[in-house]
């Protein structure tokens, strides 16, 4: 199979079927619930259910097209070229198929390119994996515009510490409310600069529900900010309830002496995404 068709199934995978661990999330969350957060809890259920049955996305909102890949090592610059154009094919196949809204346009002129490509679209992020040999792994991940807009970033002073981090992310997602169509999945990115802090925070977004941190205190964080998160009381869409989110993931990486920056990356409850591994 061409790495374009992979891109294809692995899109139609993501839009219409969500992960088993955000399915059982949301299935947890409704038999907690109260009120209008249960009724919307189970309307989303019921959504889920028809999207398979019907083979059709799960949201009109089909994000705009996000991509992790992963290079093996005995791949070579020119090889990589192909895989990325491929990936781009894959995107604009997709779009007319599945099919996907087309999102991307022109910041501007707001043009609309109708197939998900074009100025840097679909956006790939990039990474070499020393486990992988010849063989590359595709992670398609769609991200909706009313999760995104919710984004934030601060460069906190190292003084701030951990107390400013979750002062800085829980009034973030409270400023959000039901925007972001909660119960939401909430990416933390801590360290490097400003832009590797957003893309540890939707890297953060990969992991799956109940994934915890490998590092002690970095886990302790993610449960501390989840718990905060929840007694919110913001609810499904905004409504009021116990389950604001759904789960929280951090990602650290080094940063300046002088600087603490945090991004935060919300995912709504659509937590979507599917990933396959290709031999070259």
């Amino acid at each position: 199979m061409r790495i374009s068709d992979v891109v294809v199934e692995l899109f139609r995978e993501a839009v219409i079927y969500l992960p088993d661990d955000v399915k059982k999330a949301i299935e947890d969350a409704y038999g907690i619930e109260e009120g209008a957060s249960k009724n919307i809890l189970e309307a989303i259920i019921e959504n889920n259910k028809i999207a398979e049955e019907k083979q059709i996305p799960l949201c009109q909102d089909t994000g705009v097209p996000i991509v992790f890949l992963k290079i093996g090592k005995n791949i070579n610059s020119s090889e990589i070229i192909k895989i990325i154009e491929e990936i781009k094919k894959g995107v604009k196949k997709a779009t007319e198929e599945i099919p996907l809204r087309p999102n991307v346009v022109h910041p501007l002129t707001r043009e609309n390119f109708k197939t998900n490509v074009g100025l840097n679209a679909p956006f790939i992020n990039i990474e070499f994996d020393e486990n992988l040999n010849r063989e590359i792994e595709i992670t398609v991940f769609p991200k909706g515009a009313g999760s995104e807009n919710m984004s934030a970033l601060k460069m906190l002073t190292p003084a701030e510490g951990i107390e400013g981090i979750k002062k800085f992310v829980l009034e973030t997602v409270a400023n959000a409310g039901g925007k972001p169509c909660p119960p939401i999945v909430v990416g933390v990115g801590i360290g490097g600069t400003a832009d590797v802090a957003l893309k540890l925070a939707k890297k953060a977004l990969l992991r799956k529900i109940g994934e915890r941190h490998k590092d002690e205190n970095i886990a302790k964080l993610e449960k501390e900010l989840l718990e905060g998160i929840n007694n919110l009381g913001i609810g499904a869409m905004g409504l009021g309830g116990k389950i604001t989110a759904l789960d929280v993931f951090i990602e650290i990486s080094g940063c300046h002496t002088a600087s603490l920056p945090v991004g935060i990356c919300i995912q709504c409850w659509a937590q979507r995404k599917a990933t396959k591994r290709i031999k070259i």
